[in-house]
C-alpha cells in the first residue's frame, strides 16, 4: 500500500516522538509499503525533514516528503506551463522549492524594499511576475502585502500553499498561512486560483506522483479532520489518529459522510487499522 502520512501530531508532537508510531511505519515499510510524508507546512525545505524524521526512528528516504510548497511548484508546472517568474510570499523553504523547480523567483521582501526605496509599485518592483505563491511569511509587513496584491491585480496567477488560519508553536498558536493569504486576498480583491494544501487534493496527488502510485489506492494517515477531508477528496482510504489535534469526542461528532475509514487512538490502533486495510 501507499501510505500518505501527516507529520506533526502523527509521527511527532513538536520535539517529542508519538510513542510507537515510527516503529509501526518502519514495519510497514519493511513489509513493502511505500511511505510518503505530506505536510501543509510551506516554510521548511522538504529535504530538511529527513534528519528530523530519522531522529524519531521513522522510515524515510530522498524524495519521500512533500510540502505544500513543493506541491505548489508541481501544480504550477502542470497547470500553468507558461509561468516563468514567480513572486514568493513566504519563508526560505518556499523560495527554495520554487527555485529548484526551475522558476525565476523574486522574494516579496526584495520587492517590498524596492517599493520603499524607488517609489514604484509592487508589480514593477517584482519584475512583472507570472504568478504569486503565498505561504506563511513570518516577516509579513504592509509593503509585502501591497507588493503581492499589486502583482495579482496586474494579472499574476494567485496560488496559495494552504489556508490554515493558525500555526502551532512552542509559544502557542500563531497566525498561519491562511492569515497571510487572507490579507493578500483582501488587498487584491481576488481569491486564490488554487489552494494546494489539505483539505484539497493536490498535496496528496503530488505525494502519490513521487512514487508513481494511484492516489485512490492510498491510505491517508493524519490527526486532523482536514487530513480526512483530503483523503476523501482523492478517493483514498483514511485513518484518523487521536494522537494530535482531534479528540475522540470530535471524531464521534463527524457526520457519517465525512468520517474516516478507521480511527486509531495510538500506535497499536494504527497497526491494527493498517493490517485490516491491507487484508480488505
Amino acid at each position: 500500500m501507499l501510505l500518505l502520512v501527516d507529520l506533526d501530531g502523527v509521527v511527532y508532537r513538536s520535539t517529542e516522538t508519538v510513542p510507537g508510531v515510527p516503529s509501526v511505519l518502519a514495519a510497514r515499510a519493511a513489509a513493502g509499503d511505500e511511505i510518503v510524508y505530506v505536510t501543509n507546512n510551506a516554510m521548511t525545505y522538504s529535504a530538511k525533514y529527513l534528519p528530523r524524521l530519522a531522529s524519531h526512528g521513522a522510515p524515510v528516504g530522498p524524495d519521500r516528503v512533500v510540502t505544500s510548497a513543493s506541491a505548489a511548484a508541481v501544480w504550477i508546472h502542470d497547470q500553468l506551463p507558461s509561468v516563468r517568474r514567480v513572486l514568493a510570499v513566504g519563508a526560505s523553504g518556499l523560495e527554495r522549492e520554487l527555485r529548484e523547480a526551475g522558476f525565476d523567483v523574486v522574494t516579496v521582501g526584495h520587492a517590498a524594499t524596492r517599493m520603499h526605496e524607488e517609489g514604484i509599485d509592487g508589480w514593477a518592483a517584482a519584475g512583472h511576475p507570472d504568478a504569486v505563491v503565498v505561504g506563511l511569511d513570518p516577516q509579513m509587513s504592509y509593503l509585502r502585502v501591497a507588493a503581492a496584491a499589486d502583482c495579482i491585480r496586474a494579472g499574476a496567477a494567485f496560488v496559495a500553499t494552504n489556508r490554515d488560519p493558525v500555526y502551532p508553536t512552542a509559544q502557542g498558536l500563531r497566525p498561519g498561512a491562511g492569515s497571510v493569504v487572507a490579507a493578500v486576498a483582501t488587498a487584491a480583491r481576488a481569491e486564490p486560483q488554487v489552494v494546494i494544501g489539505k483539505p484539497g487534493p493536490y498535496l496528496l496527488e503530488a505525494g502519490a506522483r513521487l512514487v508513481g502510485a494511484d492516489v485512490r489506492k492510498a491510505v491517508m494517515i493524519g490527526d486532523a479532520l482536514t487530513d480526512v477531508a483530503a483523503g476523501r477528496a482523492v478517493g483514498a482510504r483514511t485513518i484518523l489518529m487521536l494522537t494530535g489535534v482531534t479528540t475522540r469526542a470530535m471524531a464521534d461528532q463527524v457526520p457519517a459522510d465525512q468520517r474516516p475509514t478507521r480511527v486509531a487512538a495510538d500506535a497499536a490502533g494504527l497497526e491494527a487499522a493498517l493490517r485490516g486495510l491491507a487484508e480488505a
